[in-house]
């Protein structure tokens, strides 16, 4: 049986890239750390690191048991965590990611509401963009992601409850208009990771968007747009975060984004997860 003392050492390990600096990081004396990898590669009959210079380096084998030691570890912390919660939820802990207009409106909101209903759960926050927030999810770094999709196509491992629609707006210097009245217009998208689901509701109404200039940030975005450098696209919970008084904003009736709240595993969610989803569910009737 694997040691799970053991499987954090080379967890650590491979996200330090040394034996010196996972040593640190977990409080270890780092003849420890040496310690606990040869008896991990004892027990498993495997060579997991292997000499590199000065230092060490994880085989194909201690990659591979490295990946699958972050989501055992993860989900020994999240069974702990419920564990804890389950003693009249007096403690435990939520971990989520959520995209950035979503940690700085609607999560607050349900966060402060936990905290006065329920003050000995610790709420752990990241920013994280939806595809990555899936794959921590699945890992077992999180027990919930705040997701965006613009179209109902979530994959089928995952649970997920639909909050509300997020409204897309034109933003330009002048209020009213399409996107195929800006056919011609220089436009302002994100990195092209981003960008995709403007150019397809681009290319539903006819045309191709000429992408002038690059940014993810809403306050470049819309500084560029001010400038009268081109038009954009915002979300309306980003407008809610940031609006500059000298752009118009028109909203688009054909785009919009569906925001869910998404969950990994069989049900029942743990008490303190189930608490915090309640919460956000609560708030969101604000947005719906």
């Amino acid at each position: 049986m694997l040691d799970l003392q053991r499987l954090r050492v080379l967890a650590a390990v491979a996200a330090h890239g040394s034996v010196t600096k996972a040593a640190k990081h977990l409080h270890y004396a780092q003849p420890s750390v040496s310690h606990h990898l040869a008896r991990l590669e004892s027990e498993t009959g495997a060579r997991l690191v292997q000499r590199a210079g000065r230092g060490i380096r994880l085989t194909p084998e201690g990659e591979m048991l490295a990946r699958r030691a972050v989501e055992i570890l993860g989900r020994v912390d999240a069974a702990e965590a419920e564990l804890e919660a389950m003693v009249g939820l007096k403690a435990g802990r939520v971990r989520l990611a959520g995209f950035e207009s979503a940690l700085s409106t609607l999560v607050p909101e349900a966060a402060a509401a936990m905290r006065r209903d329920h003050p000995g759960i610790r709420l752990e926050l990241a920013e994280a963009h939806p595809l990555v927030a899936l794959t921590m999810l699945r890992e077992g770094e999180i027990d919930l992601a705040v997701v965006f999709r613009y179209a109902d196509d979530l994959p089928e491992d995952v649970r997920a409850v639909h909050l509300f629609d997020d409204p897309m707006y034109l933003v330009g210097r002048e209020s009213g208009g399409t996107l195929l009245d800006h056919r011609d217009s220089a436009w302002i998208a994100g990195c092209r990771r981003c960008r995709q689901d403007l150019l397809d509701a681009c290319r539903a109404e006819g045309f191709a968007p000429e992408i002038a200039y690059t940014s993810d940030e809403i306050i470049v975005q819309q500084a560029l747009v001010a400038a009268g450098l081109g038009v954009t696209v915002n979300p309306g919970l980003a407008l809610r975060t940031h609006r500059r008084d000298d752009i118009a904003v028109t909203e688009l009736e054909r785009f919009r984004r569906r925001i869910h709240l998404v969950t990994y595993g069989e049900p029942p969610d743990p008490p303190a997860t189930a608490a915090f989803i309640d919460a956000i569910r609560a708030a969101a009737q604000r947005y719906a």
